[in-house]
Order: structure tokens, then C-alpha cells, then sequence
């Protein structure tokens, strides 16, 4: 172990289910590394269905209690979880660091961000409302909510501490139980979350965490076990797809936050220098793997050429490294494979004649890291414009008329996020109707918060994480009617 933290006890290698750390049954582990120097970190409990069968199990026994007590009891001990989380953001930000690759800055932020969904789901549990719908002198209709049963959750590695607590928060809060399989490229930080979650005396099985190298065993189970009632994932559309037809059997209810396209439109009237931070920050944080990351950024022709020339300057700034370094401002990209598809992409490009300003190559650092780039001469038939990059590069498209945006905007599959700069009040109602996306920001990229709702349309995904609606998911709408009202 290399991983120096204030409390060792936060690192923790084993599965947890029903309130209790257990190797696998069959002894297998996995290897994390440190994809930014390749670095051994742990080998890690490599569960199979056997034991997601027990832990979804644990989760339903768990969860007779939990919904019966009074939610203000629920939001009491997610409320400890939350500080403990606070208290400890140094330690999870290590952890974080070290197995994702992120800045160790950017690692802080995340274990805020993702402890503010406590937080808000804390609170929100308590005001799950029904509804009285009056129809004759002697009866009348109730509505209720009630909490959908065992939750199953799957979870990316590039938020490894907030696209969990953005599932089990508001799981929790209205009263289920959840069962989560991380990525195996980042078990450490779910593992370090759960840990802090048992302190904070959340019941034993309530909250069970599943690492393995098999994602088709785990998540077989998952899907096709009738006790869960729900599956929740965040990850790539082409898995997404698969495990809607694996739950259809059961006809369990998904929520599916899957992969982005985002577009950036830029236009002639727009704040440039504003235009171009706000680029900035859509395109390379976390080295350009979210998925609402600026995936084609559409520029007006009046204003390209200077856009183009104050994006690459800032760029030329960045300095890529090792996310514990002070100096540095970008981490890799998350395995030497994940590099090369990003590569592919790039040499793709060039070949049918983009023009690469800045960057274009992997980076000296080693395998998994990337270059910073920026590519001009970019068509839409280029695999940059059509595919997720899910790295740190940037194609730059040119488009002359407000209808050709709304157009190349809405070329794709996805619906995730987009983002448009204008100071045209009359433009930015129109642009932001016009966009199939589920989420558009305006003269702003920083859109995501616990408090507003996440999510996508077309092959995006289905469903919103987040605010007051983020608790929908969780829930079923049961209608009871009372009759004889007047005898």
C-alpha cells in the first residue's frame, strides 16, 4: 500500500455486505493501479453473484426497518454520513487521486460536490408529499409515495465519489436499500464512502458495496433477481442498452445516465472572453472525461479565427502530470487504452484533413497520459464530431447561420448537455428550445449541482439525478380510494 492517509482505516479492500467486510467467495482479487504512474495501490475483493444474491438479500431484510422509521430519523443519520465525509476530505481525495488520476484539487471539490447530494437528499426525504383528489360527496382519492424496493447501482470511475452519492442519497432518503457495484478501475473511494457510511450508523445490509472485476456476473445478478426492484446506472450507452433488455425480463424500473455529445455555440455577439473560459472548463475538466464534458465546440465564422487563437493560448498553459504535483493542472486519462481510442480519434482526423494547433500526440508523462489539443478544419463526418471523445481534445467547427448550429448541435444520437454564449436575449429562448438536449447552459458551463435536475434525453439516458426530482426515481405513486365517506 502506498497510499498515505491520515485514517489508514479508510482503505479499505474487501466487499461489504450486510454491515460486514468479507473477501470474495471464491478468493479472487483485482489490482488497482495508479493510472498516472502505473503505480500498484491494492488488490481488491473480486465478488461474483453469489455473493450480489446475499447482499440484495441483506438489502430487503434492511429495508423493512428503514422505511418504517420517521424520515426526520433518516435524515438524521444520512446527516452524520455527510460530515463524516466533510471531515474527512483530505483522506478521500487521496484515495481519489491516487486511483482516478485527477488533481488532487479537483478530487477536493469532487468529495464536496458529492457529499452535498447527502446533504440535499437528507433533507428533501422529508418532504415526500402525496396528493387528496376530491371527486364525489362520499369518497375521495389518496395519493401516496412509497420507497420502490432494493436499489441496484452501477457506477463510472471518473466520479468516483459523486455518481454514488448521487444514486444513494435519494435511495436512501425516501426509505430503500441500495446495493452498488463501482468501476474496477476506482473501488477505493466507494469502499472509503461505505466505510464512513457504517460509522455514521447506517443499519447493517442497508448499504452494500460490490467490487469486481466481473461486471456481467455482478450485474446478471443485479438485473435478473427479482428483489431488486430498481436498476440505477451511469456509464457508457452501449451498456446502458444492455441492461435495460436484461431488467425488461423483470420489468424493473431503470433510471440510465449514459453518454453526452455536447455541443459548445459560440456566436458572433457573444462575450469571447467569457465564451472561451467557459469552453475551457467544459472541455478539460478532469481531462475531459464527464459527460457533459464540451465535446464539438460550434463557432460563428465572424469570430473563429480569434476564438481559436485565445482558446489554444490558454491551452498552451496547461501542465499535465501527476495529480499530487502542485504544478499541475491536468491529470491522465484513466488507462493506456482509454489514451489510445483518444489517439485513434485524433490520427482519424488528421488524416481526412484537420489541422492540429496544439497537441495531438500522447503525452511524455507516460501511457495514460494525453496531450491537451485543439483541432481546426474539422468536418462532421470526422469521428470527432460523431463519437464521445472522453478526453483532452478539442475540435473546432465552424458555422455561419443560427439555424446550421441548431442543426449541427442536434446531428447525434445524444441529448446530454450544451452549452451556448450569446448576449441575443431573443436567441438564447429560441437556441434553447431548439437544442434536443436535456440540460443547456447559458454563458455557462458550470451548470451541475445537487440542486438541480440531471440528466438526458434520446440516447442519453432516462431519468434526472438531482433536486427535487432526483427523488421521482425512487419512488412508486400509489393511488387508494376511500369510499362510504358519509356513513
Amino acid at each position: 500500500m502506498t497510499i498515505k492517509l491520515n485514517d489508514p482505516t479508510l482503505l479499505k479492500t474487501q466487499a461489504f455486505i450486510d454491515g460486514k467486510w468479507v473477501d470474495a467467495d471464491s478468493g479472487e482479487t483485482f489490482a488497482v493501479t495508479n493510472p498516472a504512474t502505473g503505480e500498484h495501490l491494492a488488490d481488491v475483493a473480486s465478488v461474483g453473484a453469489g455473493e450480489t444474491r446475499r447482499a440484495i438479500e441483506a438489502g430487503e431484510q434492511a429495508m423493512a426497518d428503514w422505511k418504517a422509521l420517521p424520515p426526520k430519523t433518516r435524515c438524521d443519520l444520512l446527516e452524520k454520513w455527510y460530515q463524516l465525509m466533510l471531515d474527512n476530505t483530505e483522506d478521500l481525495a487521496t484515495i481519489m487521486t491516487a486511483e482516478q488520476g485527477k488533481t488532487l484539487a479537483e478530487s477536493r471539490g469532487e468529495v464536496g460536490y458529492g457529499a452535498s447530494f447527502i446533504k440535499w437528499f437528507a433533507e428533501e426525504g422529508k418532504r415526500v408529499y402525496g396528493d387528496i383528489i376530491p371527486s364525489t360527496p362520499d369518497r375521495r382519492g389518496v395519493v401516496i409515495k412509497q420507497p420502490v424496493g432494493v436499489v441496484a447501482a452501477i457506477t463510472p470511475w471518473n466520479f468516483p465519489n459523486a455518481m454514488i452519492t448521487r444514486k444513494a442519497g435519494p435511495a436512501l432518503a425516501v426509505g430503500c436499500a441500495i446495493v452498488l457495484k463501482p468501476a474496477a478501475e476506482t473501488p477505493l473511494s466507494a469502499l472509503a464512502l461505505v466505510e464512513l457510511a457504517d460509522r455514521a450508523g447506517l443499519p447493517a445490509g442497508l448499504f452494500s458495496v460490490l467490487p469486481s472485476a466481473n461486471a456481467a456476473e455482478v450485474g446478471g445478478e443485479m438485473t435478473s433477481n427479482t428483489t431488486v426492484k430498481k436498476v440505477t446506472f451511469t456509464g457508457s450507452t452501449p451498456v446502458g442498452k444492455l441492461l435495460m433488455k436484461q431488467c425488461a425480463d423483470t420489468v424493473k424500473r431503470t433510471s440510465m445516465e449514459l453518454g453526452g455529445n455536447a455541443p459548445v455555440i459560440v456566436f458572433d455577439d457573444a462575450d469571447l472572453d467569457q465564451a472561451v473560459a467557459g469552453a475551457l472548463v467544459a472541455k478539460y475538466r478532469n481531462s475531459g472525461q464527464t459527460c457533459i464534458c464540451a465535446n464539438r465546440l460550434l463557432v460563428q465564422e465572424g469570430i473563429y479565427d480569434a476564438f481559436v487563437e485565445k482558446f489554444a493560448a490558454a491551452v498552451a498553459e496547461f501542465r499535465i502530470g501527476n495529480g499530487f504535483e502542485a504544478a499541475t493542472t491536468h491529470g491522465p486519462v484513466i488507462t493506456e487504452k482509454a489514451a489510445a481510442e483518444i489517439h485513434a480519434k485524433v490520427q482519424n482526423a488528421v488524416e481526412e484533413g484537420a489541422t492540429v494547433i496544439i497537441g495531438g500526440q500522447p503525452g511524455e508523462q507516460g501511457g495514460s497520459f494525453y496531450q491537451p489539443t485543439v483541432l481546426t478544419d474539422v468536418n462532421d463526418q470526422m469521428r470527432v464530431f460523431r463519437e464521445e471523445i472522453f478526453g483532452p481534445v478539442a475540435p473546432v467547427f465552424k458555422f455561419s447561420t443560427e439555424q446550421e448550429a441548431v442543426r449541427m448541435a442536434n446531428d447525434t444520437e445524444f441529448g446530454l448537455a450544451a452549452y451556448l454564449y450569446t448576449e441575443n436575449l431573443g436567441r438564447i429562448w429560441r437556441v434553447s428550445e431548439a437544442i434536443d438536449y436535456g440540460m443547456v447552459g447559458v454563458n455557462e458551463t458550470a451548470i451541475s449541482s445537487e440542486i438541480i435536475p440531471f440528466g438526458g434525453v434520446k440516447e442519453s439516458g432516462q431519468g434526472r439525478e438531482g433536486s427535487k426530482y432526483g427523488l421521482d426515481d425512487y419512488l412508486e405513486t400509489k393511488y387508494i380510494c376511500m369510499g362510504g365517506l358519509n356513513r
